[in-house]
């Protein structure tokens, strides 16, 4: 057990009470959501569907440059579309959108410290909280445009009634029926996976335990759960029937695409390993400290949550980052309930690992802005201008500044941090919040410019000015471009089919991982942009149809 050092000074109180938690948290999800174009992939294709919700196409069914989108279901874009067009005024539609993510990431962190709370006690409270924050998968996902993080937060919901389900039956019941609906309209059939079992389980358990009114109040969430998440699927079934064909294919391809093939397991094990990380060697101590008491609801209930999230991951057979996102809330609960019981030696380890840890990626994050201000160290330099080769650095010295007060400011709020069973936590979760504010500060700029698509395609709405164009062909681009060509410039292609098109232009993209048509002689390039350098070079090209 670790021996306590509460904080003495009123000062000390407030850094590293709830206030200074609070301001933990807004700054970790407020810097860097805003401020930067739509990066290509997630961020850009995400996006689509909100633009298109803010022009007033894809209410119900989303659309991504007036096609049907049915990764998922509208939950998330709702919300972004609303807070883009309530923000109008002093954010870009694209920065706006992602403040819908800083509100469910929020949801989640609050619920979660919530669930360990009720599951745990009130020790375990803030470390769910700063585990959470800690862990390296979330940071990137939590600042894009990203609908899974409301199935995250959703599922967090759901952990969070049913954690309350002993105490308060009924209440605890509704939150998680409200949270399983809302899952189903923010992720579909997969989230219904990952939220629906959860509910019988605890109704089994309930009933073990002799627990009064939690059967009822069970039965109760889960009518909730049914009769609210099917309120969607069938307003677009009455509205949109080929949208609703189009959508129910798509879930039962995510949850029958796989199982998980034999040669991508250590690549599925290496990305939990890293993406988890802090949360899985203390979510393995609980379970060995409870390893007697596996049935309670302690550790059963997230227990169920991981397990049916892995068995997500094995049957969709994807290997990508954010499919591992829905692992997090069960494991942070896990996690949260061994902490207090770590022994001295393990938690000092686990603190001063993360002190090594943040240290060496901070001094990494300034070694990249060093290659760009100064162009060393020169191989690293020479890496940075044939990735970008066309960038350049402005506003070096307030950088500099701004980067050595976040450096210092860390340093000094770990050094100062009090033994508490809270420490080794709330160490990850700020040098996870300082490492992230490092990287907006110093190299933000650079990855705006090599990872925005807005220079391409305010090019390509130049040169299409000039001709008279009835339609744009395209032999196939990624959903991220075309959100991109929609946003910035207005552009909505058409597919080719059969190898041939009605459309006088042409816009072919090439990112060497796609093998493109050898075209006929009638068509000739009228526009080719080049974009990026080395493996992340990209080229696009328009043709014009001139007479045989």
């Amino acid at each position: 057990m670790i021996s306590e050092t509460r904080p003495t000074s009123p000062l000390q109180r407030r850094i590293y009470g709830t206030l200074g938690i609070t301001l933990l948290v807004g700054l970790y999800l407020i810097v860097g959501l805003t401020g930067h174009d739509p990066w290509r992939g997630d961020d850009a294709r995400h996006f689509g569907p909100v633009w298109s919700m803010l022009r007033g196409e894809g209410l119900l069914f989303p659309q991504l440059a007036g096609e049907p989108f049915a990764e998922f279901p509208p939950l998330y874009y709702w919300v972004a579309a609303l807070t883009a067009w309530v923000t109008t005024p002093l954010l870009a539609p694209h920065d706006g959108a992602r403040l819908a993510t800083a509100i469910f990431t929020a949801t989640t962190v609050y619920c979660i410290a919530r669930a360990a709370e009720a599951l745990y006690g009130r020790p375990a409270r803030t470390p769910a909280a700063m585990l959470t924050l800690g862990s390296l998968g979330l940071v990137l996902h939590a600042h894009e445009t990203q609908p899974m993080i409301a199935v995250v937060a959703m599922l967090a919901l759901t952990l969070r009634g049913l954690a309350r389900v002993p105490q308060e039956p009924v209440a605890g019941s509704v939150t998680a029926g409200l949270g399983a609906a809302l899952a189903f309209v923010a992720g579909g059939l997969p989230a219904a996976w990952l939220t629906m079992p959860l509910l019988p389980l605890v109704m089994t358990l309930s009933r073990d335990c002799h627990t009064p009114h939690a059967s009822g109040g069970l039965l109760l969430g889960l009518s909730i759960a049914l009769g609210l998440g099917a309120l969607w699927p069938l307003a677009v079934l009455l509205q949109q029937p080929d949208a609703f064909s189009l959508w129910l294919h798509a879930s039962w391809r995510d949850l029958s695409s796989g199982p998980l093939r034999a040669s991508e397991l250590h690549r599925m094990v290496e990305l939990i390993g890293w993406f988890t990380w802090p949360l899985w060697p203390i979510a393995l101590w609980t379970l060995w400290r409870g390893r007697r008491d596996l049935g309670a609801l302690p550790v059963l209930l997230p227990l169920l949550s991981l397990v049916t999230a892995l068995a997500l991951l094995a049957v969709d057979g994807d290997v990508a980052q954010v499919v591992a996102l829905p692992l997090l809330p069960a494991l942070a609960l896990l996690a949260a309930g061994g902490v207090p019981t770590l022994r001295r030696g393990a938690a000092n380890a686990f603190d001063w690992f993360g002190l090594m840890t943040f240290s060496v990626f901070g001094l990494l994050v300034w070694l990249a802005w060093t290659a760009q201000a100064f162009s060393w160290p020169p191989g690293l330099a020479r890496h940075i201008a044939r990735v970008t080769p066309h960038f350049v650095l402005h506003g070096g010295a307030m950088q500099l500044v701004i980067g050595l007060l976040i450096s210092a400011l860390w340093l000094l709020l770990a050094w100062r941090l009090p033994r508490t069973p809270s420490r080794s936590p709330s160490n990850w979760a700020m040098g996870m919040t300082m490492l992230w504010c490092l990287a907006v500060t110093l190299l933000m700029p650079w990855f705006d410019h090599g990872r925005s698509y807005r220079p391409v395609m305010t090019s390509l709405e130049k040169v299409v000015a000039g001709e008279v164009v009835d339609c744009i062909a395209t032999t196939g681009l990624p959903d991220a471009l075309r959100s991109s060509l929609d946003y910035f410039a207005g552009i909505r292609t058409v597919q080719v089919h059969g190898d041939a098109t009605p459309c006088s232009l042409l816009l072919v993209h090439d990112n060497r991982r796609i093998d493109n048509p050898e075209l006929a002689p009638e068509w000739r390039v009228i526009w080719d942009y080049r974009r990026g350098g080395g493996k992340q070079l990209e080229t696009f090209r328009l043709y014009k149809r001139t007479p045989s």
